[in-house]
């Protein structure tokens, strides 16, 4: 029975899961669900229901290892864990990009390094 279900259910699944996998490896994929997530945060937040989403990031999330336990709210977790592995996938990226990549010559390279050093020293000098 379960054989039927699934030998008919494919033609309609396979499309499907072949669109998904195109959508999934496209280079919009990122900024097209980081959109989303944006509207739907702000549509939220701004809602009657805006207390649940205050609620929802003060949630307490802990980690246990053994004796140690590590408790942070969501919120927290986010700021802390995943930015900090974002800024390393993102100097991972420039680094590939600086050995091999367009960033290789200093040429190439010359616009972007300005753009960055001034991008530390004109916020340090305002500060």
């Amino acid at each position: 029975m379960r054989e039927d279900i699934e030998s008919r259910a494919q033609p309609f699944i396979q499309p499907l899961v072949g669109r998904f996998q195109k959508f999934i490896h496209a280079q919009s994929t990122a900024g097209v669900l980081l959109l989303a997530a944006t509207v739907v945060a702000l549509t939220w937040a701004n809602s009657p229901w805006g207390d649940s989403y205050t609620n929802f990031w003060s949630t307490t999330v802990s980690l246990v290892v053994g004796s140690q336990t590590l408790t942070e709210t969501l919120l927290g977790w986010i700021n802390e864990g995943l930015m900090a592995m974002f800024f390393f996938v993102v100097g991972l990226e420039i680094k590939r990009e600086i050995l091999v990549g367009e960033l290789a010559s200093l040429r190439q390279a010359a616009l972007p390094l300005a753009s960055a050093i001034g991008g530390i020293i004109v916020p340090a000098l305002l500060y």
